[in-house]
């Protein structure tokens, strides 16, 4: 078991790793749209935190030395289901096929009140 850890991606904010290596998959955190260069969320609603949080996730993969081609599961949590649809449309956009398996699920609040955090499992080849 190898943790990773990359400045490109906020640092955990609890006792966790960014992410952990074990053989060939990589367990990535759930990441939070935190900007790593101010700290804060970027303006722009669930659009703009979508992206910040798939970015960090990319971060993370980098440094592992693998990419979002070799994600094979997601997990979206998200403070409001009303914002699927936008998020979704984020997503899209950072993904082709095959698409990871994913969930999405509501939850009642994510930490520093975020509307998005997105965790992956990833393969490293």
């Amino acid at each position: 078991m190898k943790a990773i850890s990359t400045t490109a991606a906020p640092a955990a904010i609890g006792p966790y790793s960014q992410a952990i290596r074990v053989g060939n998959l990589l367990f990535c955190s759930g990441q939070l749209p935190i900007d790593p260069a101010t700290g804060g969320f970027p303006e722009g609603g669930i659009e703009a935190q979508t992206r910040q949080s798939l970015a960090n996730v990319k971060a993370i993969l980098a440094e592992a030395g693998t990419d979002l081609a070799h994600v094979v599961k997601t997990t979206v949590f998200l403070a409001s289901m009303d914002d699927f649809a936008a998020m979704n449309g984020v997503y899209a956009e950072a993904f082709s096929a095959p698409f990871p398996a994913r969930s999405a699920v509501a939850v009642k609040t994510l930490p520093k009140n975020a509307l998005v955090e997105i965790e992956c499992i990833a393969e490293i080849a």
